[in-house]
C-alpha cells in the first residue's frame, strides 16, 4: 500500500495456524489430565512410604513415639513384626523383628520409594521394591484369615483385598504410566544418555 507522500507501507501479514499444528503445539506443552491423574497418584504413594520413614526415624508421634524413633536406639520393624499372629509366616517375621540389617534395608526402602516416587526418579525400580514390600505385609497382616495364633478374632473384613493390594495396584500403575512425566524429574531422567540404555531405570 503506498500514500500520498510515496511511503510504502508492506501488507500485513497474517499467519493460520492449521488444526494439525494446533494439536502437535498442545501436546507438546500441555500437560494432559491422564499425565496430571498419574503424577498425583506417585507422589501421593511417595509421600506415604516418605512419611513412614520420617515418623520412625524422628519419632513424630504419630505410629512412632519420640522414644521409640529410630534415631534414639528404636527398632523400626521390632514393634510390627514381633506381633504377628496371623498367615503362613509368622516365625519368619517373628525372627527378623528387631534384626539391625532387617532395620536398615526396611527403613532404605521407604526412602528410596518415596523419593522415587516424589521426584519421578526410577519409577520401574522403586514400584518393584514397593510391591515387595507391600506384599510381605500384606503376609503379615494375612486378611484371609478370620482368627489370630491366640484363636482371637481378626479385624479383616475382605479375604483378599485390603489397603495393601491396593498400593500394590497403584504402585504398578505409576511405573507403567508414569515414567518420563514432566511434573517431576522423569522427563529429565530419562533424556540422560545412560538411562536411555538402559530403561529399566526409568
Amino acid at each position: 500500500m503506498s500514500t500520498q507522500h510515496g511511503v510504502h507501507f508492506a501488507p500485513r501479514l497474517h499467519w493460520r495456524r492449521t488444526a494439525g499444528s494446533a494439536s502437535v503445539s498442545s501436546s507438546a506443552t500441555a500437560v494432559t489430565a491422564r499425565e496430571a491423574s498419574i503424577a498425583g497418584l506417585r507422589i501421593g504413594l511417595g509421600f506415604i512410604f516418605l512419611w513412614a520413614f520420617l515418623d520412625k526415624t524422628f519419632g513424630l508421634h504419630y505410629s512412632t513415639q519420640s522414644k521409640n524413633a529410630w534415631i534414639h536406639g528404636g527398632s523400626p520393624t521390632k514393634g510390627f513384626l514381633s506381633h504377628v499372629s496371623v498367615g503362613p509366616f509368622q516365625s519368619a517375621f517373628h525372627s527378623m523383628a528387631g534384626n539391625g540389617f532387617v532395620d536398615w534395608l526396611f527403613m532404605l526402602g521407604l526412602l528410596g520409594i518415596g523419593a522415587a516416587m516424589i521426584t519421578g526418579v526410577g519409577l520401574r525400580i522403586a514400584a518393584v521394591s514397593g510391591v515387595l514390600l507391600v506384599a510381605m505385609m500384606w503376609f503379615a497382616v494375612f486378611p484371609p484369615a478370620q482368627h489370630t495364633a491366640t484363636g482371637a478374632a481378626t479385624s479383616s473384613t475382605n479375604p483378599f483385598l485390603d489397603d495393601h493390594v491396593l498400593e500394590m495396584l497403584a504402585l504398578t500403575a505409576a511405573a507403567v504410566f508414569g515414567t518420563g512425566s514432566r511434573l517431576g524429574l522423569g522427563a529429565w531422567w530419562a533424556g540422560l544418555p545412560f538411562v536411555g540404555k538402559h530403561r529399566s531405570l526409568m
